[in-house]
């Protein structure tokens, strides 16, 4: 039989780069959504006999469960997750659908792996966090993990260039994680930290460069915290060019707070940051740089495990990362009930079956 997959927020950058993914690693039939009709030209490109578009809004509650009914996988792109609830992963339960998500966002990672007894008595496998970050690199975190006889550190580093060719949402989620100081795991305790601070630089491959990095609030810092025997985990992220971070920090630590947490201001700071980016997009580029350091006892000696992965469109990259794993649920590779994060329920074997298959290089190399 052929699969039907269901792409919410299909329509958007990322959406679009999951669907491009199943298109060339799948066989599957899609169904795209979005909550306005689509325009002329807005499926060019893709085959009409395996694609096809369905009006909906997420807050349709009873013709979202139709929809979901009538698939096997639900691919959750709709961000900003910090607005959503489970309600989606509720109905997969509730209609025996495979669920996956693109999630970002702390709150809704601690909201949807509550379920996971209700998705392994319903047989459904759900898998959360499956982009680029997090996704492929809590792979390239767990495949250092495994290599190490006592794992101690994982210590990530992630840069976009430009937009990173993401549209105004997730521009909408990088300002709402500066609203809240969060906990990250330091030295075997829980410490509060602020966000777009502890600035780093790290040296990522060319055409990105020296740049800075930051705290910032990913379900990762605590994902791999609680899933892993470390001590401690760090999570740093920043742009290029350098100007946007320096931007970046002003806006978490000089505006007041009242400023950064009122929706209006997110919408309007997210739409200057898209048209400055439209500009340097042309110079930067939308490209991904992760790096990911794992430290601890290898041969009774001290070891460090270095993967580094780049791409050219961010958005393209998440898309892939999301691919990987629905080809992997669609062949019966990746069967296990439940509610997971990626270090979960991936294999180091299928994650690197999945990126030998999309001709995808991770460096990696001990220090």
């Amino acid at each position: 039989m052929v699969s039907r997959i269901l792409v919410l927020g299909g329509r958007g950058r990322i959406g679009r780069g999951v669907v491009t993914d199943l298109l060339a690693h799948s066989q599957a039939h899609i169904t795209i959504t979005g909550r306005t009709d689509i325009a002329t030209g807005d499926l060019k490109g893709y085959p009409t006999e395996r694609v096809q578009f369905q009006m909906l809004d997420l807050a349709d509650q009873a013709r979202v469960e139709v929809a979901i009914a009538a698939s096997d996988l639900v691919i959750h792109c709709a961000g900003p997750f910090r607005y959503r609830d489970a309600s989606v992963l509720k109905a997969c339960i509730e209609h025996g659908t495979h669920y996956i998500d693109v999630s970002d966002d702390r709150n809704f990672t601690r909201t949807v792996l509550s379920y996971r007894s209700e998705a392994q008595a319903a047989g459904i496998t759900a898998v959360i966090n499956t982009g680029v970050f997090p996704g492929i690199s809590n792979s390239m975190a767990r495949q250092g993990v495994e290599l190490l006889e006592v794992p101690e550190e994982i210590h990530l580093s992630y840069a976009v260039a430009g937009s990173g060719g993401a549209g105004e949402a997730v521009m909408q989620t990088t300002f709402l994680t500066l609203q809240h100081p969060f906990k990250v795991w330091l030295q075997g305790q829980w410490q509060e930290v602020k966000p777009y601070t502890g600035r780093e630089i790290v040296e990522f491959p060319q055409p990105f460069g020296r740049t800075g990095v930051y705290w910032f609030d990913m379900p990762e810092s605590f994902t791999l915290a609680e899933n892993f025997p470390v001590q401690t985990v760090i999570v740093k992220f920043g742009t290029v060019p350098d100007l946007y971070n320096h931007l970046t920090w002003m806006v978490a630590n000089w505006f007041p707070g009242t400023v950064i947490r009122h929706p209006k201001a997110v919408q309007i700071l997210s739409r200057v940051s898209q048209m400055m980016t439209q500009v340097s997009d042309r110079f930067s580029g939308t490209g991904v740089a992760m790096q990911a350091e794992v430290k601890g006892q290898k041969d009774g000696k001290s070891a460090c495990y270095r993967a580094t992965f780049t791409h050219p469109d961010a958005a393209t990259a998440t898309g892939l990362g999301a691919g990987t794993i629905a080809q992997s649920i669609l062949a019966g590779d990746l069967n296990q009930p439940g509610v997971w994060t990626v270090e979960q329920a991936f294999p180091t074997h299928l994650f690197q079956q999945a990126m030998q298959i999309r001709q995808i290089t991770i460096q990696q190399e001990w220090r």
